[in-house]
């Protein structure tokens, strides 16, 4: 081998250490891209996703409102526009999401449920709620029918029993900025005496008695909408009206089924 063959094939060598590099570099970048691209793509697809899912939910909604709740004489826009409003599905569990605008209740864990939507618009219009008005409801649940109340009225007071249920609806209402409402896990028996009096009070659990701390706590003028009636008997939706001078009337509404008012919990 010659000198002159020897530095040739030294310096392609050299060239090959420094062309290798090089290239390498340049397909680390195009690798790069390729997969920014490719995050880029599957974020776009799940946000379309997530978009179109909202788009599915809320024609559901719209559907159960026109169907299912003006078709049966709810009238008031301002409680079919809340109930358009609220995404009923965040408010089941998720196993059942698929079936949160059926003409049903559905189980919410520990024994309770959700009302039927038609149950949630016809109880809010019975309290004939205004913009200014404060609300006190008597068993939160998964907190639903107080979204619907926040929609329409200033301020929505609400208690739980069942604390983890309780808990839940807290953290679920904070999440979607419900910050109208307050959520206290207790005993709404004995109402909520610090935020008395109250212009509406809507009980969403059947009681044998309409409890006497709740009609002092309703307001001259006010409204309260309640189940009466014991567990596994005919209930009936029983609507109390205090007039401005204090006295009290009482009405029965139409025959329906809840679950029972709960004193304690374990």
């Amino acid at each position: 081998m010659t000198e002159d063959t020897t530095d040739k094939n030294m310096l392609n060598l050299r060239y090959r250490a420094l062309l290798f590099p090089r290239a390498n570099y340049k397909l680390l970048l195009v690798l790069c891209f390729f997969s920014a691209l490719s995050l880029s793509l599957c974020r776009l697809s799940h946000c379309s996703s997530l978009q179109g899912d909202s788009e599915r939910y809320k024609k559901l909604r719209y559907k159960m409102v026109d169907r299912q709740i003006f078709a049966r004489g709810i009238g008031d826009e301002k409680v079919l526009q809340a109930m358009r409003d609220v995404p009923r599905h965040l408010f089941v569990p998720e196993n059942h999401r698929s079936s949160a605008y059926g003409d049903f209740p559905l189980p919410i864990g520990y024994g309770q449920t959700i009302s039927q939507p038609y149950i949630v618009a016809f109880m809010t219009e019975l309290l004939r709620p205004e913009k200014d008005d404060v609300v006190f409801e008597v068993g939160t649940g998964s907190g639903y029918q107080a979204a619907v109340l926040s929609k329409i009225v200033k301020k929505v007071y609400t208690t739980e029993i069942i604390p983890p249920l309780g808990n839940a609806a807290e953290k679920r209402l904070k999440e979607a900025e419900y910050n109208n409402i307050t959520v206290k896990v207790g005993d709404g028996y004995y109402g909520w005496e610090e935020y008395a009096p109250f212009d509406c009070i809507i009980v969403t659990a059947a009681s044998d008695h309409i409890p006497p701390p709740l009609i002092k706590q309703l307001k001259n003028g006010g409204k309260m909408a309640i189940p009466v009636g014991h567990p596994f008997q005919v209930q009936h939706l029983m609507v109390v009206e205090k007039s401005e001078e204090g006295e009290i009337q009482i009405r029965n509404i139409l025959p329906v089924r809840f679950v029972p008012l709960r004193r304690k919990w374990k």
